[in-house]
């Protein structure tokens, strides 16, 4: 039996989104596994500063690419987002809302629980 899996909150982990389905695993919440090199882990609520920050630095999230499923981010979505990305956007002032009660636990590893609690949105 597979234990559940725990946010920064050390509470059950909630869903962060399936419309569009997020998550590493694509089941909708941020869970990760060894196979997740990029720790996709914060829930984040997208935002247009956000967007453009990922797009410059290399990782545009807003243009769709329907050969892999994806119908591109927009403004007010929510996504899954690499722990260290975040902290970046934290870094460079345009880290997005997040969920704590939809953030993976791993995230701490990375994230301290300070700087998550700054952007809560619950």
């Amino acid at each position: 039996m597979k234990l559940p899996s725990l946010n920064v909150l050390g509470e059950a982990l909630q869903r962060c989104s399936t419309a569009p389905v997020t998550g590493f695993f694509r089941d909708g919440c941020c869970n990760t596994g060894p196979m997740d090199r990029g720790l996709h882990t914060v829930c984040a609520l997208m935002t247009a500063e956000f967007l453009a920050l990922s797009k410059y630095l290399g990782n545009d999230l807003s243009t769709p690419r329907p050969e892999y499923g994806f119908p591109g981010l927009k403004p007010g979505d929510r996504w899954c987002l690499c722990a260290s990305r975040f902290l970046q956007a934290h870094e460079e002032g345009a880290a997005p809302q997040v969920s704590l009660a939809a953030t993976h636990q791993a995230t701490l590893a990375v994230v301290p629980l300070e700087i998550l609690r700054q952007y809560a949105t619950e």
